[in-house]
C-alpha cells in the first residue's frame, strides 16, 4: 500500500515543486527587470558616474587599499632600499627626523619601516652589526619586535587563536619590554617614539592601568600632543583592550579639550565613539552632541599643518561621519583630498570590502551634494 501510495503520490508532489519553482523564478526575473527597467533610477545612476568621473574620482579598483594616502617620496626609497639590504636611506631619514625634533613624523616613519622589519629585518641586522648603538636602530628593533609578536599572534579572535600562537605572542612581547628600555636608553632626552611604541606592549600584556599612566606621563613630558602616542593610549583604554567605554571616551574628551588648533586631537573623541558605537542605526551619530563633535574634527583639520603626516588618516574618519550626518558637499571634500586611497585604519579596515564601501559613500555624496 505505501508503495502504491509513492508511485501516485511522487509525481503529484514533484509537479507542485516545479511549479512553485516556476512561479518563483518568474516573480525573482520580474522584479530584476522590473529594476532593470527603472528609467529613473537608470538615469539617476547614469548621472552620478558622469558627474563622479568629471571629478576626476577613481573607481573601486583603483583604490589602494594599504595606504591612507600616498607615502613621502624619501620613504618609499627607504624602504625599497631596506627591501634590497641597504639601511642607509632608512638611517638618514630617521636622523633627520632627530635633528629637526619632528617628533610626529619619527614616529610615522618609525612605524612604517619597523613593519618591513618584522617580516624580513636582514636589512636592520646589518645596520646593528654596523652601529650597535644607534638610537633609530634601536628603536626600529623595538618596534619591530612589538609587529612580530601581533603577527604570531594572527589578527582573529582569541576563540579562534591557538595557544601556541598566545605563548609565542607573550614571549616576543616580553623580549620587546627590554628592547624598549634600551631604544630609551639610546634616543635623545626628548625624543617621546620610544615610549609611544611601548604602549602596544603594555596593550598585549595587558599592563596594569597605572603602569599605562606612568608610560602615558613619559610621552606626554615630552610631546604633549602627539597623535600616534594619543591613538596607541587610546587603544589601551578602550572596552577591547584594557579599559573600558567610560575610561575611553573619558580619555579622549581630555586630550582633545587640553590641545591647540590644529594638532588633530579633536578627534579622539570622534575615535572613542567609533569603537565602541554597535548601532545599526545613523541616529546616534546625529545628535546635537555629535555634530560639534564632527564640527570641532573640520575646525582642527583646517587648522593642521598639511604635511601632518596623520592628517589623511583624519580626513577618512572625517568624511565617513560627515556622510552619516548627510552633510553631502563637506563630506565629498574630505572624500576628494584621500581619493585614491581606502586603506586608512579607520573606518575602511573594518569594512568587508574597504574600496567598494569608500566609493559608495563617495558616489552617494556626490549624487545628492550640490554638484560642485
Amino acid at each position: 500500500m505505501v508503495i502504491i501510495l509513492w508511485v501516485v503520490l511522487t509525481p503529484l508532489v514533484l509537479g507542485v515543486l516545479a511549479l512553485g519553482l516556476y512561479f518563483l523564478k518568474a516573480i525573482v526575473q520580474g522584479t530584476i527587470e522590473g529594476l532593470r527597467s527603472d528609467p529613473e533610477a537608470e538615469a539617476a545612476a547614469e548621472e552620478t558616474a558622469a558627474r563622479v568621473a568629471a571629478l576626476g574620482l577613481l573607481p573601486a579598483e583603483r583604490q589602494n587599499t594599504e595606504l591612507a594616502a600616498p607615502l613621502r617620496p624619501a620613504l618609499t626609497l627607504a624602504l625599497a632600499a631596506a627591501k634590497a639590504g641597504d639601511w642607509q636611506p632608512a638611517a638618514d631619514l630617521l636622523d633627520e627626523t632627530a635633528e629637526k625634533r619632528d617628533w610626529e613624523l619619527r614616529a610615522h616613519f618609525c612605524e612604517r619601516l619597523a613593519d618591513l622589519a618584522a617580516d624580513d629585518d636582514a636589512w636592520l641586522l646589518s645596520w646593528e652589526a654596523a652601529s650597535p648603538d644607534d638610537p633609530a636602530a634601536a628603536l626600529l628593533r623595538a618596534r619591530s619586535t612589538v609587529f612580530l609578536a601581533w603577527n604570531i599572534r594572527g589578527d582573529k579572535r582569541a576563540r579562534y587563536t591557538t595557544q601556541e600562537q598566545f605563548e609565542g605572542f607573550r614571549r616576543t612581547l616580553l623580549r620587546s619590554r627590554d628592547e624598549h628600555a634600551r631604544a630609551v636608553a639610546l634616543a635623545p632626552d626628548d625624543d617621546p617614539v620610544p615610549h609611544v611604541g611601548a604602549v602596544w606592549t603594555a596593550i598585549g600584556l595587558g599592563l596594569p592601568h597605572e603602569e599605562m599612566r606612568l608610560l602615558w606621563k613619559e610621552i606626554t613630558s615630552r610631546a604633549p600632543h602627539h597623535y600616534e602616542g594619543t591613538f596607541s593610549a587610546l587603544q589601551y583604554w578602550c572596552a577591547k583592550w584594557r579599559g573600558s567605554e567610560e575610561l575611553a571616551r573619558a580619555f579622549a574628551v581630555r586630550a582633545a579639550a587640553e590641545a591647540p588648533a590644529g594638532t588633530l586631537m579633536s578627534v579622539f573623541p570622534l575615535i572613542a565613539h567609533f569603537e565602541h558605537d554597535d548601532s545599526d542605526s545613523a541616529d546616534v551619530d546625529r545628535t546635537p552632541e555629535m555634530f560639534a563633535t564632527v564640527d570641532a574634527v573640520l575646525a582642527d583639520v583646517a587648522s593642521a599643518d598639511p604635511n601632518h603626516p596623520r592628517l589623511p588618516e583624519v580626513r577618512h574618519l572625517l568624511a565617513y561621519y560627515l556622510y552619516l550626518q548627510e552633510r553631502w558637499d563637506e563630506a565629498l571634500e574630505q572624500f576628494r583630498h584621500v581619493d585614491g586611497h581606502a586603506g586608512a585604519f579607520l573606518p575602511w579596515r573594518y569594512r568587508g570590502n574597504a574600496a567598494e564601501e569608500f566609493c559608495r559613500m563617495r558616489d552617494e555624496c556626490v549624487a545628492n551634494g550640490s554638484g560642485s
